[in-house]
């Protein structure tokens, strides 16, 4: 069965003076949160970005998926420690995204995470959506 999630945007004001606030309608699990550009192209200060929701979705779907895969294999994970980090380019746009992740699995060598890592990676939902931009890995066991 197909899935929908939703969230919207109300944004007031140009590019560079305006700001927004990001509404998740489907689960009401996190709070509205403020971006604006210079939250995107320079500091944060207290305001989300679309890089970092899209670092947020990036390093939940690869752990979801990445669980699956190692239990398939018959090595469920004890855990996961997944970072993204989506880099941003002003005039350019999103120019790569870097995972990282560390795992406690009990019953795994290293090569087999590594490549198990990988497989996660190519195939994930939120990899495949990236595929225009690079997407790099770092993975090891705890």
């Amino acid at each position: 069965m197909a899935t929908t999630r939703s969230a919207h945007t109300v944004w007031e004001g140009n590019l560079l003076q305006g700001s927004g606030v990001v509404t998740f309608d489907s689960s009401g699990a996190i709070d509205k949160q403020p971006v604006s550009w210079p939250s995107r192209a320079e500091e944060p200060n207290g305001r989300t970005s679309p890089e970092e929701l899209i670092a947020a979705a990036h390093s939940s779907c690869f752990s979801m998926a990445f669980s699956n895969i190692l239990a398939k294999a018959g090595t469920a994970p004890t855990k996961l420690v997944t970072s993204a980090d989506v880099t941003f380019q002003p005039g350019e746009g999103i120019t790569g995204v870097h995972l990282s992740v560390e795992g406690t699995v009990p019953g795994i060598d290293n090569d087999a995470f590594v490549a198990a890592a990988e497989d996660a990676k190519a195939n994930c939902p939120v990899s495949q959506a990236l595929k225009a931009v690079p997407i790099t890995l770092s993975a090891k066991l705890a």
